[in-house]
């Protein structure tokens, strides 16, 4: 396990609640077109990678699919072991799954790849997982990031605050450029044939009370990293997305967020 995942694991540390009462509906906006572009249905057998609450292992198993999921985060497994208790979930991280080679028609993984310390090692363990000419799909967020999507981060720079040295950057060597020629070239580089990515954009809506619970619980790389900071950078931070939010808002106090993220898709 690299620095980057043990640092993952501890940000995600009992903070399934969290996640599911603030990110979770955001993140659930891409599942139906993850689950199209790997062709799941009736009888597919399909690996959900990073299930979190359960959000794409629900999805699967109401278009008829056979669905195992894991998830690296125990409080996690709980909440999709309530959410789908007709699958088999477990708690398993990558780059080592607990399956066997070729034992999935399709494996899917929805916002996971910005979680790991090596994500080629980690498409390679997907490929390994799927069937030959089985479909892998995935999403991860873009960068640059859309204008909703860095709000949070907007305020956290503009109060000052400092990256503490537990929550270190991907190494550079790992990293790849967060765009549909990057994510597509690391498809290949890991094995995978016939990849392809598009960009997906939409409008989030949340109340901006909605929005804030989920970093001042510390849910996230941004939770995480507001919590680190004294009480008095904390505030500005909380000043600042104030803010800033007043331009994502209606009348009613609504934000809505614009977001963008990739959807990648390949074969074995």
């Amino acid at each position: 396990m690299t620095g980057f995942d043990e640092s993952e694991r501890l940000i995600w540390a009992g903070r399934a609640a969290a996640y599911a009462g603030s990110f979770a509906k955001l993140c659930a906006y891409p599942v139906s077109q993850l689950l199209d572009a790997a062709e799941v249905g009736p009888g597919v057998r399909v690996l959900d990678v990073g299930t979190g609450p359960g959000t794409v292992a629900l999805a699967a198993r109401s278009r008829g699919a056979t669905v195992a999921a894991v998830d690296a985060e125990p409080s996690m497994v709980e909440l999709a072991r309530q959410a789908e208790p007709a699958a088999d979930i477990r708690v398993a991280a990558l780059p080592e799954l607990p399956f066997d080679d070729g034992e999935f028609d399709a494996v899917v993984a929805n916002f996971v790849l910005n979680h790991v310390g090596q994500p080629k090692t980690a498409l390679a363990e997907l490929r390994r997982v799927v069937r030959p000419n089985g479909r892998i799909s995935l999403t991860i967020w873009t960068v640059p990031p859309a204008a909703g999507q860095a709000l949070l981060g907007r305020a956290i720079q503009a109060a000052g605050a400092v990256r503490p040295l537990h929550l270190p950057p991907l190494p550079s060597e790992e990293d790849f450029p967060r765009d549909e020629s990057g994510l597509t070239d690391l498809l290949g580089a890991a094995g995978l044939r016939d990849a392809g990515c598009e960009t997906l954009l939409w409008d989030h809506r949340a109340s901006a009370e909605e929005w804030w619970s989920g970093p001042a619980a510390g849910v996230a790389f941004t939770g995480q990293l507001v919590q680190s900071q004294a009480p008095e950078t904390r505030a500005e931070i909380k000043r600042h997305f104030d803010l800033f939010s007043l331009e994502f808002a209606d009348s009613d106090g609504v934000l809505t967020l614009p977001h963008a993220a990739l959807l990648a898709r390949a074969r074995r």
